[in-house]
Protein backbone atom coordinates (compact mmCIF):
# COMPACT_ATOMS: atom_id res chain seq x y z
CA UNK A 1 0.00 0.00 0.00
CA UNK A 2 2.56 2.33 0.89
CA UNK A 3 4.61 1.64 -2.14
CA UNK A 4 1.70 2.29 -4.26
CA UNK A 5 0.11 5.31 -2.59
CA UNK A 6 3.26 7.24 -2.58
CA UNK A 7 2.94 8.02 -6.42
CA UNK A 8 -0.33 9.82 -5.83
CA UNK A 9 0.50 11.58 -3.02
CA UNK A 10 3.33 13.68 -4.74
CA UNK A 11 2.14 17.27 -5.69
CA UNK A 12 1.18 18.34 -8.98
CA UNK A 13 4.56 20.00 -10.58
CA UNK A 14 2.99 21.89 -13.47
CA UNK A 15 0.48 23.78 -11.07
CA UNK A 16 -0.32 27.20 -12.38
CA UNK A 17 1.00 30.20 -11.68
CA UNK A 18 -1.73 31.49 -9.59
CA UNK A 19 -1.46 28.60 -7.57
CA UNK A 20 2.12 29.00 -6.64
CA UNK A 21 1.12 33.01 -5.75
CA UNK A 22 -1.59 31.83 -3.37
CA UNK A 23 1.75 29.68 -1.59
CA UNK A 24 3.77 32.18 -1.82
CA UNK A 25 1.10 35.13 0.28
CA UNK A 26 0.72 31.95 2.74
CA UNK A 27 4.33 31.43 3.77
CA UNK A 28 5.09 35.16 3.63
CA UNK A 29 1.81 36.29 5.95
CA UNK A 30 0.97 32.93 7.77
CA UNK A 31 2.52 33.56 11.69
CA UNK A 32 1.54 29.99 12.89
CA UNK A 33 3.03 27.84 10.41
CA UNK A 34 6.23 27.25 9.48
CA UNK A 35 5.16 26.02 6.10
CA UNK A 36 2.03 26.01 3.93
CA UNK A 37 0.17 22.73 3.04
CA UNK A 38 0.70 21.41 -0.12
CA UNK A 39 -2.82 20.87 -1.18
CA UNK A 40 -3.14 18.70 -4.76
CA UNK A 41 -4.49 20.87 -7.55
CA UNK A 42 -7.74 19.33 -7.80
CA UNK A 43 -8.58 22.14 -5.03
CA UNK A 44 -7.37 24.99 -7.75
CA UNK A 45 -9.19 24.19 -10.42
CA UNK A 46 -11.36 26.41 -12.53
CA UNK A 47 -14.18 26.95 -9.99
CA UNK A 48 -11.98 27.45 -6.79
CA UNK A 49 -9.34 29.38 -8.24
CA UNK A 50 -7.67 31.22 -4.73
CA UNK A 51 -9.23 35.04 -5.20
CA UNK A 52 -8.28 37.17 -2.28
CA UNK A 53 -11.21 37.05 -0.25
CA UNK A 54 -10.13 32.59 -0.52
CA UNK A 55 -6.79 33.49 0.70
CA UNK A 56 -7.95 35.73 3.77
CA UNK A 57 -10.60 32.85 4.32
CA UNK A 58 -7.59 30.31 4.23
CA UNK A 59 -5.50 32.14 6.92
CA UNK A 60 -8.23 32.95 8.94
CA UNK A 61 -6.74 33.87 12.86
CA UNK A 62 -9.52 33.13 14.62
CA UNK A 63 -10.09 29.47 14.70
CA UNK A 64 -8.79 27.53 18.08
CA UNK A 65 -5.93 26.45 17.59
CA UNK A 66 -6.27 23.66 20.17
CA UNK A 67 -6.50 20.05 19.04
CA UNK A 68 -8.09 17.29 21.06
CA UNK A 69 -7.37 13.82 20.90
CA UNK A 70 -9.83 10.88 21.27
CA UNK A 71 -7.92 7.86 22.17
CA UNK A 72 -4.77 7.42 23.59
CA UNK A 73 -3.84 4.21 21.82
CA UNK A 74 -0.83 3.51 19.54
CA UNK A 75 -2.28 5.32 17.05
CA UNK A 76 -3.52 8.67 19.20
CA UNK A 77 -0.15 8.58 20.78
CA UNK A 78 2.23 8.84 17.49
CA UNK A 79 -0.21 11.39 16.88
CA UNK A 80 -0.13 13.24 20.01
CA UNK A 81 3.82 12.80 20.40
CA UNK A 82 4.14 14.39 16.67
CA UNK A 83 2.15 17.47 16.87
CA UNK A 84 4.29 18.44 19.74
CA UNK A 85 7.69 18.44 18.21
CA UNK A 86 6.34 20.61 14.84
CA UNK A 87 7.38 24.47 15.94
CA UNK A 88 4.76 26.10 17.19
CA UNK A 89 3.12 23.42 18.03
CA UNK A 90 -0.64 23.79 18.98
CA UNK A 91 -2.56 23.41 22.22
CA UNK A 92 -2.94 19.74 22.54
CA UNK A 93 -5.53 17.98 24.93
CA UNK A 94 -5.62 14.25 25.69
CA UNK A 95 -9.15 12.79 26.30
CA UNK A 96 -9.44 9.87 28.54
CA UNK A 97 -12.20 7.60 28.95
CA UNK A 98 -11.46 6.24 32.49
CA UNK A 99 -10.44 8.18 35.25
CA UNK A 100 -7.75 5.43 36.41
CA UNK A 101 -5.65 6.47 32.98
CA UNK A 102 -5.50 9.83 34.70
CA UNK A 103 -3.62 8.51 37.28
CA UNK A 104 -1.12 7.01 35.29
CA UNK A 105 -0.62 9.52 33.37
CA UNK A 106 0.13 11.22 36.35
CA UNK A 107 2.14 8.94 38.10
CA UNK A 108 4.00 8.36 34.74
CA UNK A 109 5.58 11.74 34.37
CA UNK A 110 2.63 13.62 32.13
CA UNK A 111 4.87 13.21 29.19
CA UNK A 112 4.79 10.69 26.17
CA UNK A 113 7.76 8.52 24.85
CA UNK A 114 8.48 7.32 21.70
CA UNK A 115 10.55 5.12 20.42
CA UNK A 116 12.20 4.92 16.82
CA UNK A 117 15.41 2.78 16.61
CA UNK A 118 15.60 2.25 20.22
CA UNK A 119 16.44 5.87 20.98
CA UNK A 120 13.23 7.42 22.98
CA UNK A 121 12.40 10.74 23.35
CA UNK A 122 9.81 12.47 26.03
CA UNK A 123 7.46 15.13 25.40
CA UNK A 124 5.41 16.69 27.85
CA UNK A 125 3.20 19.93 27.98
CA UNK A 126 0.06 18.06 27.35
CA UNK A 127 -3.40 19.43 28.68
CA UNK A 128 -5.44 16.16 29.83
CA UNK A 129 -9.41 15.60 30.26
CA UNK A 130 -11.58 12.84 31.25
CA UNK A 131 -14.50 12.32 28.93
CA UNK A 132 -15.97 8.74 30.13
CA UNK A 133 -17.51 6.84 27.12
CA UNK A 134 -21.63 5.96 26.96
CA UNK A 135 -22.20 2.60 28.09
CA UNK A 136 -24.70 1.15 25.17
CA UNK A 137 -26.87 -1.82 25.88
CA UNK A 138 -29.40 -3.30 23.64
CA UNK A 139 -29.03 -0.13 21.15
CA UNK A 140 -29.64 2.17 23.65
CA UNK A 141 -27.51 4.51 25.36
CA UNK A 142 -27.28 3.66 29.36
CA UNK A 143 -25.62 6.36 31.48
CA UNK A 144 -23.76 4.37 34.08
CA UNK A 145 -21.05 6.03 36.49
CA UNK A 146 -18.13 3.85 34.97
CA UNK A 147 -16.00 6.54 35.71
CA UNK A 148 -16.44 5.08 39.22
CA UNK A 149 -17.46 1.73 38.85
CA UNK A 150 -21.11 2.59 40.28
CA UNK A 151 -24.47 2.20 38.04
CA UNK A 152 -26.75 4.97 37.61
CA UNK A 153 -29.46 2.35 38.28
CA UNK A 154 -28.64 -0.01 40.92
CA UNK A 155 -30.96 -3.01 40.53
CA UNK A 156 -32.34 -2.96 37.39
CA UNK A 157 -31.47 -5.54 34.87
CA UNK A 158 -30.28 -3.95 31.28
CA UNK A 159 -33.14 -4.26 29.51
CA UNK A 160 -35.13 -2.66 32.62
CA UNK A 161 -32.33 0.48 32.07
CA UNK A 162 -32.90 0.57 28.23
CA UNK A 163 -37.22 0.94 28.49
CA UNK A 164 -36.41 3.64 31.44
CA UNK A 165 -33.74 5.47 29.15
CA UNK A 166 -36.27 5.09 25.88
CA UNK A 167 -38.67 7.02 28.09
CA UNK A 168 -36.87 9.51 30.20
CA UNK A 169 -33.73 9.86 28.01
CA UNK A 170 -31.27 11.04 30.44
CA UNK A 171 -28.59 13.00 29.48
CA UNK A 172 -24.12 12.95 30.53
CA UNK A 173 -25.07 16.28 31.95
CA UNK A 174 -28.30 14.92 33.82
CA UNK A 175 -26.49 13.09 36.27
CA UNK A 176 -24.48 13.98 38.93
CA UNK A 177 -21.10 12.27 39.87
CA UNK A 178 -19.59 12.38 43.14
CA UNK A 179 -16.18 13.20 42.64
CA UNK A 180 -13.68 11.28 44.19
CA UNK A 181 -11.08 13.83 45.17
CA UNK A 182 -11.81 17.79 45.00
CA UNK A 183 -9.05 18.21 43.36
CA UNK A 184 -9.93 16.04 40.29
CA UNK A 185 -13.06 18.20 39.97
CA UNK A 186 -11.95 20.19 36.71
CA UNK A 187 -10.76 16.61 34.93
CA UNK A 188 -13.40 17.31 33.27
CA UNK A 189 -15.58 20.48 30.73
CA UNK A 190 -18.16 21.68 28.80
CA UNK A 191 -16.11 23.68 26.85
CA UNK A 192 -16.71 23.68 23.25
CA UNK A 193 -14.16 21.46 21.12
CA UNK A 194 -13.56 23.09 17.71
CA UNK A 195 -10.89 20.42 16.41
CA UNK A 196 -10.51 16.38 17.25
CA UNK A 197 -8.51 13.73 16.13
CA UNK A 198 -10.38 9.96 17.00
CA UNK A 199 -7.99 7.23 17.09
CA UNK A 200 -9.99 4.85 19.00
CA UNK A 201 -11.33 1.30 17.38
CA UNK A 202 -13.74 1.57 15.57
CA UNK A 203 -16.08 -0.50 17.69
CA UNK A 204 -15.81 2.41 20.22
CA UNK A 205 -16.39 5.34 18.12
CA UNK A 206 -19.81 6.20 18.61
CA UNK A 207 -19.77 5.36 22.63
CA UNK A 208 -16.34 7.65 22.82
CA UNK A 209 -18.02 10.61 20.89
CA UNK A 210 -21.40 10.23 22.69
CA UNK A 211 -19.29 11.09 25.65
CA UNK A 212 -18.35 14.77 23.66
CA UNK A 213 -21.42 15.42 21.26
CA UNK A 214 -22.42 18.23 23.52
CA UNK A 215 -19.26 19.96 23.00
CA UNK A 216 -19.14 19.85 19.23
CA UNK A 217 -20.74 22.44 16.57
CA UNK A 218 -21.24 22.55 13.08
CA UNK A 219 -17.84 24.74 12.77
CA UNK A 220 -16.21 21.96 14.33
CA UNK A 221 -14.00 18.87 12.63
CA UNK A 222 -13.23 15.41 12.94
CA UNK A 223 -10.71 13.49 11.66
CA UNK A 224 -11.29 9.49 11.88
CA UNK A 225 -7.52 7.75 12.02
CA UNK A 226 -9.06 4.42 12.19
CA UNK A 227 -9.06 1.02 10.06
CA UNK A 228 -12.21 0.33 8.28
CA UNK A 229 -15.05 1.25 6.71
CA UNK A 230 -18.51 2.07 7.37
CA UNK A 231 -17.71 4.08 10.73
CA UNK A 232 -19.18 7.61 9.71
CA UNK A 233 -22.60 5.46 8.85
CA UNK A 234 -23.36 4.64 12.24
CA UNK A 235 -21.81 7.79 13.66
CA UNK A 236 -23.96 9.23 11.82
CA UNK A 237 -27.10 7.18 12.57
CA UNK A 238 -25.97 6.88 16.20
CA UNK A 239 -24.71 10.55 17.20
CA UNK A 240 -25.19 12.94 14.88
CA UNK A 241 -28.55 12.36 12.78
CA UNK A 242 -29.00 15.78 11.97
CA UNK A 243 -27.11 16.25 8.78
CA UNK A 244 -27.33 20.72 9.26
CA UNK A 245 -25.73 20.67 12.57
CA UNK A 246 -23.57 17.73 12.68
CA UNK A 247 -19.68 18.46 12.89
CA UNK A 248 -17.41 18.58 9.95
CA UNK A 249 -15.97 15.37 9.04
CA UNK A 250 -12.26 13.71 7.85
CA UNK A 251 -10.72 10.71 7.34
CA UNK A 252 -7.36 9.49 7.52
CA UNK A 253 -5.67 6.92 5.91
CA UNK A 254 -2.59 5.58 8.33
CA UNK A 255 0.14 3.40 7.16
CA UNK A 256 2.65 4.01 10.00
CA UNK A 257 3.48 0.62 12.16
CA UNK A 258 3.17 1.50 15.98
CA UNK A 259 3.06 -0.42 18.89
CA UNK A 260 2.25 0.56 22.47
CA UNK A 261 4.59 -1.24 25.37
CA UNK A 262 2.54 0.91 28.13
CA UNK A 263 -0.24 3.04 28.62
CA UNK A 264 1.98 6.37 27.59
CA UNK A 265 5.12 4.82 25.64
CA UNK A 266 4.83 3.71 22.19
CA UNK A 267 7.51 2.18 19.61
CA UNK A 268 7.29 3.91 15.83
CA UNK A 269 8.28 0.12 14.18
CA UNK A 270 7.65 1.26 10.77
CA UNK A 271 7.61 4.93 9.32
CA UNK A 272 4.14 5.26 7.15
CA UNK A 273 2.34 8.33 5.56
CA UNK A 274 -1.26 9.60 6.17
CA UNK A 275 -3.85 10.56 3.58
CA UNK A 276 -6.23 12.92 4.53
CA UNK A 277 -9.77 14.27 2.57
CA UNK A 278 -12.76 16.24 3.62
CA UNK A 279 -15.65 14.41 3.79
CA UNK A 280 -18.94 16.32 1.89
CA UNK A 281 -21.54 16.97 4.35
CA UNK A 282 -23.96 16.44 1.30
CA UNK A 283 -22.29 13.03 0.12
CA UNK A 284 -25.06 11.63 -1.21
CA UNK A 285 -25.48 14.31 -3.69
CA UNK A 286 -22.29 13.43 -5.08
CA UNK A 287 -23.12 9.67 -5.67
CA UNK A 288 -25.50 11.05 -8.90
CA UNK A 289 -21.97 12.08 -10.34
CA UNK A 290 -19.05 11.02 -8.85
CA UNK A 291 -16.89 12.54 -11.37
CA UNK A 292 -17.95 15.49 -10.98
CA UNK A 293 -15.40 17.83 -8.92
CA UNK A 294 -16.39 18.87 -4.95
CA UNK A 295 -17.87 22.36 -5.07
CA UNK A 296 -17.99 21.88 -1.34
CA UNK A 297 -16.30 24.32 0.29
CA UNK A 298 -14.49 23.08 3.21
CA UNK A 299 -14.52 24.59 7.04
CA UNK A 300 -12.18 26.98 8.49
CA UNK A 301 -11.19 24.24 11.41
CA UNK A 302 -10.92 21.54 8.69
CA UNK A 303 -8.34 24.21 6.63
CA UNK A 304 -6.10 24.29 9.62
CA UNK A 305 -6.60 20.82 10.86
CA UNK A 306 -5.10 19.77 7.67
CA UNK A 307 -2.43 22.24 7.83
CA UNK A 308 -1.03 21.54 10.73
CA UNK A 309 -0.92 17.44 9.78
CA UNK A 310 0.65 18.07 6.45
CA UNK A 311 3.80 20.40 8.64
CA UNK A 312 4.41 17.85 10.76
CA UNK A 313 7.02 15.89 9.08
CA UNK A 314 7.06 12.55 11.69
CA UNK A 315 3.40 11.90 10.46
CA UNK A 316 4.01 13.11 6.42
CA UNK A 317 -0.18 13.37 5.89
CA UNK A 318 -0.90 14.75 2.46
CA UNK A 319 -4.27 16.29 1.50
CA UNK A 320 -6.90 14.01 -1.30
CA UNK A 321 -9.25 14.31 -3.34
CA UNK A 322 -12.92 12.62 -1.97
CA UNK A 323 -12.80 10.37 -4.39
CA UNK A 324 -9.10 9.29 -4.22
CA UNK A 325 -9.26 8.94 -0.64
CA UNK A 326 -12.46 6.08 -0.94
CA UNK A 327 -10.14 4.21 -3.71
CA UNK A 328 -7.50 3.86 -0.78
CA UNK A 329 -9.35 3.23 1.42
CA UNK A 330 -11.16 0.66 -0.92
CA UNK A 331 -7.81 -0.61 -1.29
CA UNK A 332 -6.48 -0.95 2.40
CA UNK A 333 -9.66 -2.41 3.17
CA UNK A 334 -9.39 -5.68 0.82
CA UNK A 335 -5.63 -5.56 2.31
CA UNK A 336 -7.14 -5.66 5.75
CA UNK A 337 -9.95 -8.16 4.50
CA UNK A 338 -7.20 -10.60 3.78
CA UNK A 339 -4.01 -10.47 6.05
CA UNK A 340 -6.12 -9.85 9.72
CA UNK A 341 -8.82 -12.78 9.36
CA UNK A 342 -6.00 -15.62 7.81
CA UNK A 343 -3.84 -14.21 10.19
CA UNK A 344 -6.63 -14.68 13.27
CA UNK A 345 -7.10 -18.00 12.51
CA UNK A 346 -3.65 -19.50 12.13
CA UNK A 347 -2.44 -17.63 15.12
CA UNK A 348 0.65 -16.62 12.85
CA UNK A 349 2.48 -13.63 12.16
CA UNK A 350 1.47 -11.56 8.63
CA UNK A 351 4.33 -13.56 6.60
CA UNK A 352 2.53 -16.79 7.20
CA UNK A 353 -0.02 -17.08 4.50
CA UNK A 354 2.98 -16.27 1.85
CA UNK A 355 4.35 -19.19 0.06
CA UNK A 356 1.29 -21.62 0.61
CA UNK A 357 -0.54 -23.04 -2.32
CA UNK A 358 -3.69 -23.74 0.38
CA UNK A 359 -3.79 -20.43 1.39
CA UNK A 360 -3.19 -18.90 -1.95
CA UNK A 361 -6.38 -20.82 -2.74
CA UNK A 362 -8.43 -18.79 0.03
CA UNK A 363 -7.05 -15.88 -0.56
CA UNK A 364 -7.91 -15.78 -3.91
CA UNK A 365 -11.54 -16.91 -3.01
CA UNK A 366 -11.92 -14.05 -0.52
CA UNK A 367 -10.72 -11.83 -3.48
CA UNK A 368 -12.97 -12.46 -5.74
CA UNK A 369 -16.10 -11.56 -3.67
CA UNK A 370 -14.16 -8.61 -2.75
CA UNK A 371 -13.34 -7.19 -6.08
CA UNK A 372 -16.81 -7.43 -7.72
CA UNK A 373 -18.59 -5.81 -4.17
CA UNK A 374 -15.86 -2.75 -4.60
CA UNK A 375 -16.43 -2.43 -8.78
CA UNK A 376 -20.38 -2.47 -8.20
CA UNK A 377 -20.16 0.41 -6.10
CA UNK A 378 -22.22 3.05 -6.70
CA UNK A 379 -20.01 5.40 -5.45
CA UNK A 380 -17.19 4.33 -7.72
CA UNK A 381 -19.55 4.62 -10.82
CA UNK A 382 -18.32 7.10 -13.58
CA UNK A 383 -14.92 6.81 -12.54
CA UNK A 384 -12.32 5.70 -14.83
CA UNK A 385 -9.98 2.66 -14.49
CA UNK A 386 -12.18 1.52 -11.19
CA UNK A 387 -12.37 -2.62 -12.95
CA UNK A 388 -8.51 -2.26 -13.46
CA UNK A 389 -7.99 -0.92 -10.25
CA UNK A 390 -9.86 -3.33 -7.96
CA UNK A 391 -9.16 -6.64 -10.43
CA UNK A 392 -8.66 -9.57 -8.07
CA UNK A 393 -4.97 -10.00 -9.73
CA UNK A 394 -4.02 -6.76 -8.47
CA UNK A 395 -5.72 -6.66 -5.07
CA UNK A 396 -3.63 -10.23 -4.66
CA UNK A 397 -0.42 -8.58 -5.98
CA UNK A 398 -1.27 -5.25 -3.03
CA UNK A 399 -1.83 -8.17 -0.63
CA UNK A 400 1.14 -10.21 -1.44
CA UNK A 401 3.12 -7.10 -1.22
CA UNK A 402 2.10 -5.93 2.02
CA UNK A 403 2.46 -9.61 3.63
CA UNK A 404 5.77 -9.50 2.83
CA UNK A 405 6.73 -6.00 4.25
CA UNK A 406 5.36 -6.78 7.58
CA UNK A 407 6.30 -10.60 7.51
CA UNK A 408 7.41 -10.39 10.83
CA UNK A 409 4.83 -8.28 12.34
CA UNK A 410 1.58 -9.74 13.82
CA UNK A 411 -1.46 -7.99 12.29
CA UNK A 412 -3.60 -5.96 14.47
CA UNK A 413 -6.67 -7.66 14.91
CA UNK A 414 -4.65 -10.94 15.99
CA UNK A 415 -2.85 -8.68 18.62
CA UNK A 416 -6.84 -7.79 19.99
CA UNK A 417 -7.83 -11.59 20.23
CA UNK A 418 -5.02 -12.53 21.49
CA UNK A 419 -5.54 -9.81 24.43
CA UNK A 420 -9.43 -10.64 24.46
CA UNK A 421 -10.32 -7.21 22.98
CA UNK A 422 -13.05 -6.89 20.77
CA UNK A 423 -11.86 -6.71 16.78
CA UNK A 424 -12.88 -4.74 14.26
CA UNK A 425 -13.60 -7.85 12.01
CA UNK A 426 -17.38 -6.15 11.50
CA UNK A 427 -15.74 -2.82 10.18
CA UNK A 428 -13.69 -5.00 7.91
CA UNK A 429 -14.67 -8.11 6.52
CA UNK A 430 -18.73 -7.09 8.35
CA UNK A 431 -18.62 -4.11 5.69
CA UNK A 432 -17.89 -6.19 2.48
CA UNK A 433 -20.19 -8.68 3.43
CA UNK A 434 -23.22 -5.90 4.21
CA UNK A 435 -22.17 -3.61 1.08
CA UNK A 436 -22.64 -7.15 -1.19
CA UNK A 437 -25.68 -8.18 0.39
CA UNK A 438 -27.01 -4.32 -0.32
CA UNK A 439 -25.91 -5.21 -3.95
CA UNK A 440 -27.80 -8.17 -4.39
CA UNK A 441 -24.35 -10.10 -3.99
CA UNK A 442 -23.47 -12.87 -1.99
CA UNK A 443 -19.67 -13.05 -0.27
CA UNK A 444 -20.38 -16.63 1.09
CA UNK A 445 -16.57 -16.53 1.59
CA UNK A 446 -16.50 -13.51 3.42
CA UNK A 447 -19.42 -13.94 5.66
CA UNK A 448 -17.58 -17.50 6.77
CA UNK A 449 -14.59 -15.91 7.55
CA UNK A 450 -16.55 -13.03 9.76
CA UNK A 451 -18.52 -16.09 11.80
CA UNK A 452 -14.94 -17.94 12.21
CA UNK A 453 -13.13 -14.57 13.60
CA UNK A 454 -16.12 -13.71 16.13
CA UNK A 455 -16.53 -17.10 17.01
CA UNK A 456 -12.58 -17.40 18.01
CA UNK A 457 -12.80 -14.08 20.05
CA UNK A 458 -15.88 -15.33 21.64
CA UNK A 459 -14.15 -18.64 22.60
CA UNK A 460 -11.13 -17.07 23.77
CA UNK A 461 -13.32 -14.80 26.33
CA UNK A 462 -15.06 -17.47 27.56
CA UNK A 463 -11.87 -19.09 27.93
CA UNK A 464 -10.68 -16.13 30.13
CA UNK A 465 -13.80 -16.16 32.47
CA UNK A 466 -12.89 -19.63 33.10
CA UNK A 467 -9.36 -19.08 34.63
CA UNK A 468 -9.12 -19.23 38.45
CA UNK A 469 -6.29 -17.75 40.16
CA UNK A 470 -4.57 -19.97 42.52
CA UNK A 471 -2.49 -18.71 44.81
CA UNK A 472 0.15 -21.03 46.32
CA UNK A 473 3.11 -20.10 48.45
CA UNK A 474 5.56 -17.40 46.58
CA UNK A 475 3.93 -17.58 43.45
CA UNK A 476 0.63 -17.59 42.08
CA UNK A 477 -0.56 -20.29 39.04
CA UNK A 478 -3.50 -19.64 36.92
CA UNK A 479 -5.81 -23.18 36.19
CA UNK A 480 -8.48 -23.93 34.47
CA UNK A 481 -11.86 -25.13 35.64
Amino acid sequence: MQTRLAGWWAPDREASREKRGADEILNAESQLDTQSPRIRSWYFDKEHSPSKSRIQQYRRRDVPRRIHILGTGSVGKLVAHSLRGIPNPPPITLLFHRRDLLKKWRREGEQIKLTTHKITESRNGYDVEVAAAQRRTHGTEVPLQELYGEETYPGLRPHEIAALNSTTAPTSQDISEPSLNPEEEDDTSDETIHNVVVTVKAASTVSALSAIRHRLTRGSTIIFLQNGMGILEEVNREVFPDIETRPNYMLGIISHGVNSTSSFSVVHAGFGTIALGLVPRYAARQLTNPAEPMTESWAPTSRYLLRTLTRTPVLAAVGFAPTELLQAQLEKLAVNAIVNPLTVMLDARNGSILYNFALSRVMRLLLSEISLVIRSLPELRGLPNVNTRFAPDRLETLVVGVAHRTRDNISSMLADVRKGKQTEIEYITGYVVKRGEEMGIKCVMNYMMLQMVIGKQNLINREEQEDVPVVGTGKSVVRSK
